[in-house]
């Protein structure tokens, strides 16, 4: 930086502690973004995301099917693996997933799919299936909150060709804003993911002559397992 510069930055800090001197006290400044911050209000929203339970579930499911997404339902996390090892088989797909170190997968009764293979780690070119657990379902539009990290890494959402995400009933919400306490729950207020990727189906694109193509900038098939516990 000039000195030119610096100065010019000095003489826009002094103009702003000028007018501060004005206002309320530097605590009291404080204290109001602090109780914003917490109170964390609500924004306006369409109509539609105001719904609960069946509603929001079947909404969130219908935009997802309108996508061109498979949704399964299932009763409890324990039905996970073998749905998993279904869907594989039904699309005639390897037995074997790249999946992250999320704790949350790690409980489930993997050894009840002997055939099925579960590596560990970030997505490779060579994966044909990837496994994540979402932060959040958004009914609004049928769309996958997925947060970043060694729990669930982001190549997991774009290199395989098939995406497998597992989102709990219980995260679901109607919209967009009501993502982030579910994010700031996993991880703990003060702390976030370094990216939140926002995903709405397969991907595909009809940019080339007017024709609808899957798989264009990630994956052309997606399954989202909804459990219901």
């Amino acid at each position: 930086m000039t000195s030119d510069n610096q100065a010019a930055r000095g003489r826009v800090f002094a103009k702003l502690r000028a007018v501060l001197k004005d206002g309320p006290p530097a605590a009291e400044r404080r204290a109001h973004v602090d109780a914003r911050i917490a109170a964390a209000p609500k924004h306006l929203r369409p109509s539609r995301v105001d719904k609960t339970g069946d509603d929001l579930r079947a909404q969130f499911k219908a935009y997802l099917e309108g996508q061109s997404a498979t949704v399964i339902e299932v009763a409890t996390v324990a039905d996970v693996p073998a749905t998993v090892a279904q869907y594989l088989r039904s699309n005639n797909l390897p037995q074997r997933i790249r999946m992250g170190t999320d704790g949350y997968f790690s409980a489930m009764p993997w050894t009840t799919e002997a055939a099925l293979q579960c590596d560990p780690g970030a997505a490779a070119a060579t994966d044909e299936t990837g496994l994540s657990h979402a932060v959040a379902g958004v009914a609004e539009t049928g769309t996958l909150a997925l947060a970043s990290g060694a729990d669930n890494p982001v190549t997991l959402n774009y290199v395989p060709e098939t995406h497998i995400v597992v989102v709990e009933e219980a995260d679901m919400v109607g919209g967009y804003e009501e993502v982030w306490p579910k994010v700031r729950a996993r991880y703990g207020n003060g702390l976030m993911p370094r990216t939140v990727n926002f995903v709405s189906g397969p991907s595909r694109t009809g940019d080339i002559g007017g024709k609808l193509v899957m798989g264009a900038h990630g994956p052309r098939r997606m399954c989202v397992i909804i459990v219901r516990r």
